[in-house]
């Protein structure tokens, strides 16, 4: 076995990677760049070696750097976790000619399936269903233009070595094919060192499911079973779950022996991922190969007991499989969300910040890959991550900051421990995404299991701007609240220096609102909790463990947990749960009749401003001072994290002042251009 490897990656990866590593007795090595000199993954590995400045394409994709970063560090391997040079066959092909293994397939099998337009072909001759499309390569916007009229819109703009979201766009008009072409375009060469593009038909309502193969070097293959993940922003997954809701037995089996026979057509040894797009009668067409590890993998080994790194490592080495296909066997369910850097109030665009607080739910004993989650107890909560309280997101990388993952015997069973987990989970400092994920474990197309790839546009057509809890929980989070707020009063009457005569008495009557709902309430305490008594009669009971200044409470409501975020705010509290963002102030009946009476602040009018919505790079202007814009015209283009987004003008206007140019860092909220009218 190895002595050392080196993790060419960052992030939750890699960190994931050193846990592996660590525990089959290997020496780990990280790389890191100047932004990540302070990186989790550098203090967990046994080595760090600095491989430059914070931009990928000037570090973690020049192969150069990488390479000897491996030299001086004398390992025997590499792993390269997912994105970066995890699909690069010359980066393979460097590591074969210096003698260091490569944690991952050959490079024929990289070449052959990593890049998206060889695969197809390779599948087309293998006699396996594909999207229609142009395999060929396309030279500019208005050659795009021509073939997506002759595929037929809607169609798919894809980078070739892309993945994670990267350098894809959907057009449905000649217009969106230009501006797809030349954004995809850039996004590949600037995340992948690549950009050729393709273009495929875009299949509507289809759900995307993939296979988990893995393979050796000595002929054997197997899958262990598939992934559902179809929820999808932007192509990109947030939401994953093993097994799919959507599979019977027939076609689980039929997707996974054509996977393997398909991998093993090409030599493939390593873990790898066969992704179909399959409708609603079940037939499913082959999409694409990657030839890495996915990022979703903890799902798969949390119903399988299997350690997917383990295994790519022990394949790397030259050993056989250890399990057979007849040894896999699928116990219990898994789901996964994605917790990403990225304001779901603003459109999902990504946020960058100082975490000042990051406090993940505590995880349980089968968060050891390898150890199958019934082993482990009935319910499984495990969080992959690379980032900690007080670290910084930056804007040079993806904002995907942990992968929470929860198993339960039943699919039911592990939502519901994914709420709690989501709701236990503390971040603060930069806009995430845990709003969206809670919202989407209690929507009834997800908890039916009915969802497709089209799932967040079309029950999100306007964003997300927040949730709208049933009266029944606002019930509950009333009483929670104003039970926590009688326990802050004692303590504020129990205050030391105050003057004689000056005693603070505390009431049972108070009001409670929120969301413009006003309850009346009455309290009745004992040492274990409180009665909460609502002016209709009814009543309920509340008890938990909080104290004023915790940040997070776990009260029990009519037997029921509930788990909410609490922040002060003047007069009550700021709660939030299961999605909800709630200002909740807890007044006596005298201090409720006055604040009706206090005017409601009028927020500042924006309308003839267009605000970066995210601190990033101004890549380039559209427009000019004077100029007429129509609805719907782009202004200008704005890179963060990789990613590059049009902001386009709301209504029909004149410029009046552009101050922002291109190449112009720009923070949240700063004017990039006036305009008249």
């Amino acid at each position: 076995m190895f002595n050392k490897i080196l993790i060419a990656n960052r992030g939750e990866i890699a960190c994931r990677v050193i846990k592996t590593a660590k525990k089959m007795g290997i020496t780990t090595v990280a790389i890191y760049s100047d932004a990540d000199k302070n990186a989790l993954h550098v203090e967990m590995a046994d080595e760090a070696i600095h491989i430059g400045p914070p931009p990928a394409n000037q570090s973690y994709i020049v192969i150069d750097k990488v390479m000897a970063a491996i030299k001086e560090s004398g390992a025997q391997a590499v792993h390269p976790g997912y994105g970066f040079l995890s699909e690069n066959s010359k980066f393979a092909e460097a590591l074969e000619a210096a003698g260091v293994a490569f944690v991952g397939p050959p490079v024929g099998a990289i070449e052959s399936m990593g890049d998206k337009i060889t695969s197809k072909k390779i599948a087309q001759d293998a006699n396996v269903s594909t999207v229609p499309g142009y395999m060929g390569l396309i030279e500019d916007a208005e050659e795009a233009v021509k073939i997506s009229n002759e595929v037929g819109y809607p169609v798919m703009i894809k980078a070739s070595a892309g993945g994670g979201g990267k350098g894809m766009r959907i057009a449905w008009n000649d217009d969106e094919a230009r501006e797809g072409f030349q954004s995809s375009k850039n996004e590949a060469a600037n995340s992948f060192g690549d950009d050729r593009i393709f273009i495929e038909k875009f299949i509507t309502q289809p759900r995307h499911i993939e296979i988990q193969v893995l393979c050796d070097s000595h002929g054997n293959g197997i899958y262990l079973g598939e992934r559902e993940c179809s929820i999808q922003r932007r192509q990109q997954k947030v939401v994953e779950e093993a097994p799919s809701p959507f599979l019977d037995e027939a076609t689980r089996k039929a997707m996974g022996e054509q996977a393997v026979a398909l991998a093993q057509a090409v030599g493939y040894a390593s873990a790898g991922t066969v992704e179909f797009i399959v409708d609603g009668d079940k037939n499913f067409y082959f999409l694409e190969m990657n030839t890495r590890l996915q990022v979703e993998h903890p799902v798969t080994e949390l119903i399988t007991g299997v350690d997917l790194v383990e295994q790519m490592i022990r394949v790397a080495n030259g050993e056989k499989l250890s399990i057979t296909q007849d040894d896999v066997t699928l116990t219990g369910w898994a789901i996964e969300n994605r917790l990403y850097a990225e304001d779901p109030y603003r459109g999902f665009l990504p946020s960058i910040g100082r975490l000042t607080r990051y406090r993940p739910p505590a995880e349980t004993a089968a968060y050891t890959p390898g150890v199958a989650a019934g082993d482990a107890g009935d319910v499984v909560v495990r969080n992959d991550t690379g980032v900690y309280e007080g670290g910084e997101i930056s804007m040079y990388y993806d904002p995907m900051i942990a992968k929470l993952c929860t198993w339960a015997p039943t699919r039911e069973a592990a939502i519901e421990a994914m709420r709690v987990a989501l709701d236990s989970f503390e971040v603060e400092g930069i806009g995430h995404n845990l709003p969206f994920l809670s919202a989407v474990m209690d929507h009834p197309i997800f908890i039916k299991g009915d969802m497709t790839t089209a799932f967040i546009e079309e029950q999100y057509p306007d964003g997300f701007v927040g949730v709208d809890l049933p009266e029944g929980d606002l019930r509950r989070i009333a009483a929670a609240s104003a039970a926590m707020n009688r326990v802050a009063e004692i303590r504020r009457a129990r205050v030391s220096g105050r003057l004689d005569n000056h005693e603070r008495k505390v009431g049972d009557a108070w009001n409670v609102s929120l969301k413009e709902i006003s309850f009346d309430v009455t309290i009745a305490a004992d040492k274990v909790g409180a009665m909460v008594t609502f002016d209709d009669g009814t009543a309920i009971r509340v008890s938990g463990n909080w104290t004023p200044g915790d940040q997070l409470a776990n009260m029990m409501v009519d037997d029921t947990p509930l788990v909410m975020k609490v922040g002060k705010v003047s007069g009550g509290f700021r709660i939030r749960s299961r999605g909800a963002d709630l200002t909740v102030h807890v007044r006596t009946p005298r201090q409720a009749k006055l604040a009706r009476k206090m005017p409601v602040k009028v927020a500042p009018d924006t309308s003839k401003l267009l605000l970066c919505p995210m601190p990033g790079l101004i890549v380039k202007v559209d427009v000019e001072e004077g100029q007429e814009v129509q609805e719907g015209q782009a202004l200008c283009t704005v890179e963060a994290m990789k990613m590059e987004n049009i902001l386009r003008a709301e209504r029909k206007g004149v410029v009046s002042k552009i101050n922002a140019n291109a190449g112009d860092s720009l923070a949240v909220d700063d004017v990039i251009m006036e305009f008249e009218g």
